[in-house]
Parts: structure tokens; sequence; C-alpha cells
């Protein structure tokens, strides 16, 4: 399922047209991503949790000449699915 694909799932779901379903889409992602910016977590009671976790800088290699490059710090988003999420697929 893509992005478009989801909004035509809302928009048939919740009796809303396209543009309202998009517009909320785009507002549930909008508020995620700066929550998850100012350093908070999103949680989603029986869903999951969305938090932000820093990896530190380390060496690998440049796969094609087999060279020591250096990979930088950087911060990255990690998803805990819910215990009534994880039942639901299973």
């Amino acid at each position: 399922m893509n992005k478009s694909d989801l909004i035509d799932a809302i928009a048939a779901d919740a009796g809303i047209t396209k543009a309202a379903a998009k517009l909320a889409l785009e507002s549930f992602l909008g508020n995620v991503e700066k929550t998850l910016k100012s350093g908070d977590k999103v949680s989603l009671v029986g869903f999951g949790t969305w938090s932000v976790s820093k990896r530190d800088a380390r060496t690998g290699r440049n796969p094609k000449s087999g060279a020591p490059i250096t990979i930088a710090a950087k911060n990255v988003v990690k998803f805990k699915a819910g215990s009534d999420f994880e039942k639901s697929i299973n």
C-alpha cells in the first residue's frame, strides 16, 4: 500500500473526501515528525511507539575498494509495535 492507496482507504472508511483524508494524513505525519525532531516519543496505545535514537559514528568499508571509511553519527527513527497490533497480524 502506498500513500495514495492509504488516502483512498481513509476516505472510504471515514466517509470523507480524498482531499480531507490527504490533509488528515499529512497532518498526522507532520505532527509525528515535529514531535520526533523535538526529542519526544509518539505513542499510540495498542498500535506502537516511535522514538529517536542516536547512532554513533563508526568505521565501515567501501564495498568497491575495501578501503576504510568513516560513517557519520546520525539520529535514526525506531518503531516498536504494540502488543495488540502484533497479535492482530499473527
